[in-house]
C-alpha cells in the first residue's frame, strides 16, 4: 500500500532559500536506487506532467526535496508493479486527495502484461503476435512486387527462419505504401533507413551497459530504456523535420 507523498510537484520560480537541486544531483540521488535512470528519464517524466520543478529566472530546472521523493515514487511503480504511466497518474491523484491505494503484487506476470510503456505511440496495437505475408500484403493494400522491393531495400523484414512479420513491419510496410502514393519510391527511403539504423546504433551503445549490469532488476529494465530511447528518437527527428520544413505537425 502507498503512503501520500510529502509533497507534490513545485510551481513558479525557485527561490534562493528554497532547498532546490539540479536536475543532475536528482540523478545522482535516484541512481543508489535506480541505476538505470537518465536525464532523459526525468524529463520525459515531466513531459508526461508527473512531476513540475520549478524554474530559475535563467529557465533552469530546481527540484525539491518532495519532488526526487515523488520521482522515485514513480519509478517504484514502473520497476515493481509494471505500471503505465495513466494509472501512475491517477495512483498519484489518488495519495494528494488523501486515499488509500492498494497496489498489485510486485512482478505478476498479469499486471505486466497489460503494462503499455508510456513510450509507446500505438498503445493497444498488438506486439507479439506475427501474420503471414497474404495478411501483411492485404494490410498495405500492395502487391507481391511491391513488397518484395520493399524487402530489398530492408525497410520490411520477416522473422527469422519465416516466423511471420511482427506489427512494426505492418506499420513500417502501411507507411511506405503511403509514401508512394506521394511518389516516394524505396530508393528515395535509403537515408531514412540509414538514418533510423544510426539511431539504433546509438540507443545499444546507451543499453548496452544495463544489459550486461550485474543487477537483475537492471537487466529486466533495459528494454523499458531501449523504448523509451526510441520514443524520444523518433520525437527529436518529428521536430528536426518540422523545424526544417517550417509546419507543425498535429
Amino acid at each position: 500500500m502507498l503512503r501520500t507523498p510529502t509533497g507534490g510537484a513545485g510551481h513558479g520560480t525557485a527561490d534562493a532559500g528554497d532547498r532546490l537541486v539540479s536536475i543532475g544531483t536528482v540523478l545522482t540521488q535516484l541512481r543508489e536506487e535506480f541505476p538505470e535512470v537518465t536525464i532523459s528519464k526525468i524529463r520525459f517524466l515531466e513531459s508526461e506532467g508527473l512531476v513540475e520543478p520549478r524554474r530559475t529566472s535563467s529557465g533552469y530546472r530546481k527540484f525539491s526535496p518532495e519532488d526526487v521523493e515523488r520521482l522515485a515514487l514513480i519509478l517504484r511503480m514502473q520497476r515493481d508493479h509494471y505500471l503505465p504511466l495513466k494509472v501512475i497518474r491517477e495512483h498519484l491523484d489518488a495519495l494528494a486527495r488523501g486515499e488509500q491505494v492498494q497496489l498489485p503484487a510486485q512482478g505478476a506476470s498479469g499486471d505486466r502484461s497489460d503494462a503499455v510503456p508510456p513510450w509507446d505511440s500505438e498503445p493497444g496495437r498488438p506486439t507479439a503476435a506475427r501474420i503471414g505475408r497474404a495478411e501483411l500484403l492485404a494490410a498495405a493494400e500492395v502487391g507481391e512486387d511491391e513488397l518484395a522491393e520493399w524487402e530489398s531495400y530492408g525497410l520490411v523484414t520477416e522473422g527469422a527462419e519465416g516466423g511471420g512479420y511482427d506489427a512494426e513491419a505492418v506499420t513500417v510496410a502501411k507507411l511506405v505504401a503511403e509514401l508512394g502514393r506521394f511518389g516516394l519510391e524505396p530508393r528515395h527511403l535509403r537515408a531514412m533507413k540509414a538514418a533510423a539504423d544510426r539511431d539504433a546504433g546509438l540507443v545499444e551503445q546507451v543499453v548496452a551497459p544495463l544489459r550486461r549490469h550485474r543487477n537483475p532488476q537492471t537487466r529486466a529494465h533495459a528494454e523499458a530504456t531501449t523504448r523509451e530511447l526510441a520514443a524520444l528518437s523518433v520525437r527529436l527527428h518529428a521536430a528536426l523535420v518540422s523545424t526544417a520544413l517550417g509546419v507543425r505537425f498535429p
